[in-house]
């Protein structure tokens, strides 16, 4: 048995010159130099003990244990379990971004080691990781989870402007907010048991699933409070704005990933420090796909050589807006019969049955499913589900471009995918990514809430298939810089410094 998976940074393989196409799409001179400064030695700084807090856990785990312990005892063996078998990665944000990013803190000798709390019920209480990181599962009884879930499923509608905020103004008052408060209860408690334990210099919380926890822990040292999602206080019930910026200010720094945010925060009345950061992708964890593979996952799904692929990457969630697609599609196929949509995506940790179990993202692609059906375009659209990553960089090659449709998004790392393959993008002014968007020089903008706005960008991109595409994808490339893993670090170790002054 073994897990190998390049996200460990090792093979228990015999080592092998790596072909071209196993290659990251960042291998060139400028970026080996981005690569080898990320942290300037001038910027160096003592090491520092970091306990991490996610709502999803990094690994998910499909075995329901036998009894707490009796599939775990070997936990501190972690490299005899089995990805896909015994594991897998949760996809989405912690493993394309928080993960990634503690690696290489602990590469760099910035971190000296790592604790990283989740919810996971149904893993072990603790999972040793290679390289100094340590997963601790919090265990939440079935009783408690369901209205966890339901009040975490209405702030996240809410902020998200599908529930509006007069039928949502009442949640703090009812018995599904207790559990999310429990929740966070048990989280802090849990926290706080390993704080006694490891004497930590920074507590690292993300997202809104866990804003609580910088009041709960009762400490005076560093907090650090990530805000993934994004922030409209015009979505924020006026009932709810007492408590939540009660919990932001707990907190000595909130982070948040587009300028739009931050002066959101300002107008919703926070004073305390707010930094803006662009969310990250290491592109060392992308590869150039070959032939043979790109062959193969079309095949999989039904592509035909001469097919135009519009490709949109997203979880099944009415968030994503993924119907306002099929509906250009429709609209565009008599012009362009040759038209293929394809989706790729399942459910989040809230829809997985290894999760919180919320059946939102079968309610959704069902939905898809009847849409593409009753618009005569069901066997031009393509559902994936959850893909491999070689699958996935093989469909990011094959596509002629990609699309975010989301009606809100705290940013779109799906975007910088698409730049790391020199792919034109169509993005919704929806998405925090959209501020390092210039419409027509490194992707297309549309508004999600203007009828027709998407075909016509997408028009744009099928009639001149060549020099404007060829144009959007290379300056995408270079705007993806932004948001690597190199960039990323340097503006952690920039606000760590910060924080350590304080």
């Amino acid at each position: 048995m073994h897990s190998v998976d390049s996200r460990w940074g090792h093979d228990a393989g015999t080592a092998a010159e790596p072909r071209e196409e196993d290659r990251d799409l960042f291998s060139d001179p400028e970026a080996a130099t981005l690569a080898t400064t990320a942290v300037p030695a001038e910027g160096r700084m003592n090491a520092v003990s970091v306990l991490i807090n996610t709502q999803t856990p990094l690994l998910q785990f499909p075995r329901a244990p036998r009894g707490r312990h009796a599939m775990w005892e070997v936990e501190s063996n972690f490299s005899r379990l089995v990805e896909g078998e015994d594991y897998r990665f949760s996809p989405g944000g912690v493993s394309r971004m928080v993960y990634p990013l503690a690696r290489r803190m602990l590469t760099e000798g910035v971190w000296s080691d790592v604790h990283w709390v989740s919810l996971n019920s149904h893993g072990p209480e603790m999972v040793r990781l290679p390289g100094g990181i340590t997963l601790h599962n919090v265990t939440i009884q079935p009783e408690h989870l369901g209205g966890y879930g339901k009040a975490k499923e209405a702030i996240w509608s809410t902020v998200h402007g599908l529930n509006s905020p007069r039928s949502s103004r009442d949640l703090f008052w009812t018995d599904d907010y207790g559990e999310y408060t429990y929740y966070n209860r048990v989280t802090a408690e849990l926290i706080r048991e390993l704080d006694l334990a490891h004497d930590f210099d920074l507590f690292y919380i993300h997202d809104f699933q866990q804003l609580p926890i910088g009041q709960m822990l009762g400490t005076i040292k560093p907090k650090l409070f990530r805000w993934h999602i994004p922030f409209d206080s015009r979505k924020i019930p006026a009932q709810w704005r007492p408590l939540i910026s009660t919990y932001l200010n707990s907190y000595d720094v909130v982070v948040v990933s587009s300028e739009r945010y931050r002066g959101a925060l300002r107008r919703f009345g926070h004073r305390g420090p707010v930094r803006r950061m662009y969310p990250c992708i290491d592109p060392a964890e992308y590869k150039r796909a070959g032939p043979d593979d790109i062959g193969a996952v079309t095949t999989k799904f039904g592509i035909g050589p001469n097919d135009t692929v519009v490709l949109v990457v997203a979880r099944m969630d009415p968030a994503k807006a993924q119907d306002r697609v099929i509906g250009a599609v429709a609209r565009l196929l008599p012009r362009f019969p040759r038209l293929r949509l394809v989706l790729v995506g399942n459910g989040s940790f809230t829809s997985a049955s290894s999760g919180l179990g919320i059946p939102k993202s079968r309610t959704w692609r069902r939905h898809l499913e009847e849409t593409a059906a009753s618009r005569g375009v069901h066997d031009r659209v393509v559902f994936t589900g959850h893909v491999s990553q070689s699958e996935l960089e093989s469909l990011y090659e094959r596509c002629a471009f990609t699309v975010l449709p989301s009606v809100r998004e705290g940013f779109g790392l799906v975007v910088v995918e698409s730049w790391l393959y020199h792919k034109p993008t169509v993005v919704s002014v929806r998405a925090g990514i959209a501020d390092l968007v210039t419409d027509g020089e490194n992707g297309l903008l549309f508004d999600p809430d203007r009828p027709r706005a998407l075909d016509r960008q997408m028009l744009r991109l099928l009639r001149d298939s060549g020099p404007l595409s060829r144009k959007l994808g290379e300056a995408g490339h270079q705007t993806a810089r932004l948001c690597t893993l190199d960039a990323a670090v340097r503006d952690e170790v920039r606000l760590s410094g910060e924080l350590g002054e304080n």
